[in-house]
């Protein structure tokens, strides 16, 4: 949107009060039309016939608001024949090429207004998926590529029996296979749970914690990335699990939608500061009591402070 300025003083200029009210407002009305179609100040004939009559537009050319085809003022352009030109346009109004270079810098402005804006939400919805680590699927229409990655759970291929033939495949023509009795048997505590469902594969050290959000109320998938693993391990190692579950909980609370994954929380457990394994993990837990020993000490220098208070005879006095 561009503006056509008048002047505060226009009220009582001679110009204006020459030419008249009526006139005045044929005026006013195309100036705005030079300002909105960028003619930098020239009006067609057509315009004028439009918003006025053929005396306001010959009352404006004769007080000197207007210049028709032909005209001797050397400050202004010559408007084609039947138009007419607003006298000194250019000097209260922009020009057109600077209007035309304005928008585009602010269009300019609001694209990569838009572009932070989407990083970050894109950011926020997972840390570990920034443009410099993100895997170009700009070509790939399929939908499990469209959709976002805070909602793929990972299926290898060796779980999902992509990574083997089956019998029908001729690797292995028997309907029964038998086992092979050169490999050895595999005890079953030594068998790794999957990597997704409702019992994934947690590491030893985030299995505390795994448990302790459950127990609180905090079920969400533990389906994470290699990376991501790694992260929560840090996490796990430098800040204790009460502090964690007492967090998760807070953000589960205020979540708009409940979490479907342990992934949500990443981003609040990194932020967490340090705290031991026997640390305060809440605002009123960092009050120490007093052992024994200094109960002691402390009962012992209330009594010396006393025997002296009734040895002092000006403290008796008192």
């Amino acid at each position: 949107m561009t503006w056509f300025k008048v002047d505060d003083t226009a009220h009582a200029h001679p110009k204006l009060l020459k030419a008249g009210n009526a006139a005045l407002g044929l005026w006013v009305r195309a100036g705005a039309y030079a300002a909105q179609h960028l003619t930098e100040g020239v009006i067609p004939g057509v315009v004028a016939q439009l918003y006025g009559t053929a005396p306001q537009a010959r009352k404006l050319v004769a007080s000197g608001l207007w210049h028709p085809h032909g005209h001797d003022c050397t400050r202004c352009k010559q408007p084609p024949a039947g138009d007419f030109v607003m006298h000194d346009f250019l000097i209260y109004n922009p020009s057109r090429a600077r209007v035309e270079d304005d928008r585009a810098r602010a269009a300019e402005r609001q694209q990569r207004a838009r572009d932070r804006a989407a990083e970050q939400r894109n950011q926020e919805r997972n840390p570990l998926d920034s443009s410099a680590n993100r895997r170009r699927t700009d070509h790939d229409p399929t939908p499990e590529n469209r959709e976002s990655s805070a909602n793929q759970i990972e299926f290898p291929d060796e779980i999902a029996g992509q990574g083997y033939g089956s019998q029908r495949d001729g690797l292995d023509p028997s309907r029964s296979p038998r086992p092979d009795p050169t490999r050895p048997a595999v005890p079953p505590s030594e068998v790794q749970q999957a990597s997704y469902g409702p019992t994934p594969a947690v590491p030893a050290n985030c299995r505390p914690l795994r448990d302790a959000l459950t127990a609180a109320g905090v079920v969400v998938e533990w389906s994470l990335a290699e990376a991501e693993w790694f992260r929560l391990e840090a996490i796990v190692k430098r800040t204790a699990v009460p502090a964690l579950v007492d967090h998760a909980r807070e953000q589960w609370r205020r979540a708009r939608s409940r979490p479907r994954s342990a992934r949500y929380f990443l981003p609040g457990w990194t932020a967490l500061p340090p705290v031991p394994a026997d640390g305060p993990t809440s605002p009123g837990a960092d009050v120490i009591p007093l052992d024994g020993a200094r109960t002691g000490r402390v009962a012992r220098a209330a009594d010396l402070f006393r025997t002296a208070a009734l040895d002092d005879p000006q403290e008796n006095a008192q």
